[in-house]
């Protein structure tokens, strides 16, 4: 059984990492309001944007695009993986990665060619785990990165589309719902999903002129909204990362807490018990003496 200076060290140990974990907390509590805010502020504008290519559909417009036919069979798909690049975040990764997993072997047993590109250090060290290829990896979309970054992320991919290197681009990543709601999503974003592109008939209003033309309108929106979507699903990402991390670190201080006071209780035992036993061999010094 460990001694009163084993406990001791024990406790003192116990305190330091608590410090640690509860700073980290406040540290991602801060961070995770901030990357609210931020994905509360871009929502008007996807919204905004989605409504204006669907109304556009039922004011006649007719556009021919690439990024809103969908393929016919398709053999090659491209899978984002959105993770982070640091642990401690409870089961963030590990979902994302679960998720990952199932859908590239749903795809493998369909025989479809799978690509891997991966969003965070977590993601490229599970798949060099498992031996999977990965096509390129990055590591930049922090809680500071910039709408930039992701609309040279989609400018990649719809290069890539175009020339017709894949069929389907996916993104599996954590989909931010509210601050007690975070769920890890397989979502499609080539070719873009909307009534235009699933041919839905809908009530159509000839007697509006625009100028441009509706068309002509909607091949300008069509890159904004890829942009936008994939900026999004990162942004979303981050702060269910950050959201994650904070609860963890909740966890890890209460837990560290409780294990305080229970060797606390065990150390004040062990005093009292020596304390006991040293008051007994005293009296029985002082009745040998007499």
């Amino acid at each position: 059984m460990a001694g009163l200076k084993e406990v001791k060290k024990r406790i003192g140990s116990v305190k330091n990492i608590r410090k640690i974990t509860k700073t980290m907390e406040m540290v991602s509590a801060a961070k995770s309001r901030k990357m609210m805010n931020r994905v509360h502020d871009s929502q008007p504008y996807g919204k905004k944007i989605f409504e204006l290519m669907e109304k556009l559909s039922t004011y006649g417009a007719n556009i021919e695009s690439p990024f809103l036919k969908p393929k016919e069979n398709p053999r090659q798909y491209i899978l984002l993986v959105i993770t982070a690049n640091r642990g401690l975040c409870g089961a963030y990764n590990s979902n994302v990665l679960k998720l990952a997993r199932q859908r590239i072997k749903e795809l493998q047993e369909q025989k479809k060619e799978v690509k891997l590109y991966v969003i965070g250090k977590k993601a490229a060290s599970y798949f060099k785990f498992i031996r999977f290829p990965v096509e390129k990896v990055y590591t930049n979309f922090e809680d500071n990165f910039k709408f930039e970054q992701a609309k040279e992320l989609m400018d990649l991919f719809t290069e890539k589309f175009l020339k017709g290197e894949f069929d389907i681009l996916e993104v599996i990543s954590t989909h931010y719902y509210s601050s007690t709601s975070q769920k890890p999503e397989v979502k499609q974003l080539l070719p873009l999903i909307s009534d235009i592109a699933k041919g839905k008939e809908k009530k159509v209003q000839t007697n509006i002129i625009m100028l441009p033309s509706k068309e002509e309108i909607l091949k300008k929106i069509i890159p904004h909204i890829l942009e936008y979507s994939i900026y999004k699903l990162i942004l979303e990402a981050v702060t269910s990362e950050q959201i994650y991390r904070r609860i963890a670190m909740k966890s890890a201080s209460d837990a560290a807490n409780d294990m305080t006071k229970s060797l606390t209780r065990l150390y004040n035992r062990k005093r009292q018990g020596k304390i006991t036993q040293e008051i007994s061999e005293i009296v029985a010094g002082a009745d040998a003496i007499k």
